[in-house]
């Protein structure tokens, strides 16, 4: 039989296939926006590494919050607003790495070109990541409290501290909020940065470095306004007042905003390699 009759009986045969309606352009529907989310919160919790710095977040606050219970008297700093300053700590140190290794780890463990291909759009996995990364940050935050309620509890029954369970709410939305921050910057120093190590070395000593600058007779007005360790720290305390706001707010554009601009518009434009 010529190749010329083959092909004529293959396209007889063929010409009253239809594709499957699932390959339909026109039928298919982009990943639901809340399930990147979902699945961003899994790749935290499932990957080994990110388990692990859960499990350490939650213990180094465990152990610091301890410290304070059952060292120093009884009757001093053993209310629920000093367990809960306790874990502000370990948590605004280790809370960026988070968000940090929420985004490097496409670049450092290769999964990059698998996720990009299954969701193209680069822009709405970024946000994913970050909503994700901030809801992670929120549920620590959380802990932290019940934590430190626990240990109060625990301290008045061990000790004897007749503590006072006095907080405002202020301070319990400031605290929410600056380590929402602190987790946001950490997102954002990996996404313009793309490299784990990378990321959390520029991360703690880039605004230390700042911090050195700013203290410098001079510098100290500029400091006032971009220096994150003291914009921050009355929101910590809940005594924003007059200008605070104003210089938080910008300290956070340059440390959070822009660097995450800039980190987004990378992750959309960068090569992703499988190897």
């Amino acid at each position: 039989m010529s190749n010329a009759t083959t092909d004529q009986h293959l396209d007889k045969a063929l010409s009253g296939v239809r594709l499957p309606s699932r390959l339909d352009p026109g039928e298919v529907s982009r990943v639901p926006f809340m399930r990147l989310v979902s699945v961003e919160l899994r790749k935290l919790i499932d990957t080994r590494s990110g388990r692990w710095l859960l499990i350490g977040i939650a213990l180094v606050t465990a152990v610091v919050v301890a410290i304070l219970a059952f060292t120093g008297k009884a009757d001093t700093n053993k209310d629920f607003g000093n367990f809960l300053g306790a874990t502000i700590i370990p948590q605004s140190f280790l809370l960026p790495i988070l968000g940090i290794m929420a985004v490097t780890t496409e670049w450092s463990q290769r999964t990059g070109l698998v996720t990009f291909t299954l969701e193209p759009k680069r822009a709405r996995v970024a946000v994913s990541k970050l909503l994700a990364v901030l809801i992670a940050g929120f549920a620590i935050v959380a802990l932290g409290a019940l934590m430190a309620a626990g240990f109060t509890l625990l301290t008045d029954m061990v000790r004897g501290s007749d503590p006072s369970w006095s907080v405002s709410w202020q301070v319990v939305v400031g605290i929410l909020v600056a380590q929402l921050i602190n987790v946001g910057m950490g997102f954002a120093f990996g996404a313009l940065i793309q490299n784990t190590p990378g990321a959390i070395v520029t991360y703690l000593f880039l605004p230390i470095v700042w911090s050195m600058v700013a203290s410098v007779s001079w510098m100290r007005t500029v400091g006032e306004w971009a220096d994150t360790g003291q914009t921050l720290q009355p929101l910590f305390d809940a005594q924003m007042q007059g200008d605070d706001w104003a210089k938080l707010a910008v300290s956070v554009l340059i440390w959070l905003v822009l660097p995450l601009t800039l980190g987004i518009w990378r992750m959309v434009r960068s090569e992703v390699k499988s190897s």
